[in-house]
C-alpha cells in the first residue's frame, strides 16, 4: 500500500507539475487580457479587453514564472516521490499544495475557473498531499 501510495502521488505530482509548466509558459507569452482570460478562463473576455498598465504586465508575467517553477519543482520532486523520500513529499506537497491553496481561494471559490482543468488541477494536487500522508503514515506504522 505504501508503494502504491507513493507511486500514485508521484505520477500525480507529474501531471500536476507539467500542467503548470505549460500555463506558466502561457501566461509568458501572452499580454494583457490574454494571458488574464487564459487563467481566469470563465470569466466573459469581452470584460478583460483593454489596455493593461506595464506594472499590470510584469504581474502576470511573475506570476506565469511561479507557476512554472513550481510546476517544475513538483516534477523534480516526482522520482524521489515514487521512491519513498519523506522530504521530496514535503517539498512537494508544501509548493504545489500550497500554491494551489491559493488558487481554490481566489480563483476556484470566487467562480473565475472552468471545472477542467482548474479545478480538477486543485483535485490532482490535493490527492497527491494525501497519499503522500497516507504513506507517511504507513511508514510510521512499520517502524512502530
Amino acid at each position: 500500500m505504501k508503494m502504491f501510495a507513493n507511486r500514485a502521488a508521484a505520477i500525480l505530482w507529474v501531471i500536476w507539475g507539467l500542467v503548470h509548466i505549460a500555463a506558466g509558459v502561457l501566461t509568458l507569452v501572452h499580454v494583457g487580457a490574454d494571458a488574464v482570460g487564459g487563467i481566469a478562463d470563465a470569466v466573459d473576455p469581452a470584460t478583460l479587453v483593454g489596455t493593461y498598465a506595464a506594472a499590470t504586465d510584469a504581474i502576470i508575467n511573475q506570476h506565469g514564472f511561479n507557476l512554472a517553477w513550481i510546476g517544475l519543482t513538483t516534477v523534480v520532486c516526482a522520482p524521489f516521490v515514487w521512491r519513498g523520500s519523506l522530504y521530496a513529499m514535503l517539498m512537494a506537497a508544501v509548493v504545489g499544495g500550497l500554491a494551489d491553496v491559493g488558487y481554490l481561494l481566489f480563483l476556484d471559490l470566487g467562480g473565475f475557473v472552468h471545472f477542467v482543468p482548474g479545478t480538477v488541477m486543485t483535485i490532482v494536487s490535493a490527492s497527491a498531499v494525501i497519499l503522500s500522508i497516507v504513506s507517511w503514515r504507513l511508514g510510521e506504522s512499520a517502524s512502530a
